[in-house]
């Protein structure tokens, strides 16, 4: 983990969301790994092997947004405003909500 203030300076609260950043950073890398490699695999059940875990660190990642969204206020008004809004054009939603 790195920080770049103090640790001892900073607020249980602001530690929990770095935890959870972390650990949804190092979940969204997984999934990158795990695409890549099933991609040039050529081996099929070591592929449906690989497409597997890459699903499973997705549902790590939507639990981790979750729990972002019930502690952090500002990131669940972030999140309601831009999920599940149909296939639009992200960008608009921004620029009608201004």
């Amino acid at each position: 983990m790195m920080f770049y203030e103090n640790k001892d300076n900073l607020s249980k609260n602001t530690l929990d969301l770095k935890r959870a950043l972390d650990s949804l950073e190092e979940e969204l890398g997984a999934i990158d790994v795990y695409n890549q490699r099933a991609d040039v695999c050529t081996d099929e059940n070591l592929k449906k092997i690989l497409i597997h875990n890459a699903n499973e660190e997705k549902e790590h990642s939507a639990m981790l947004i979750e729990w972002l969204r019930q502690n952090d206020d500002d990131f669940a008004k972030e999140l309601k405003k831009y999920l599940f809004k149909g296939k639009k054009d992200i960008s608009e939603i921004e620029k009608n909500s201004i």
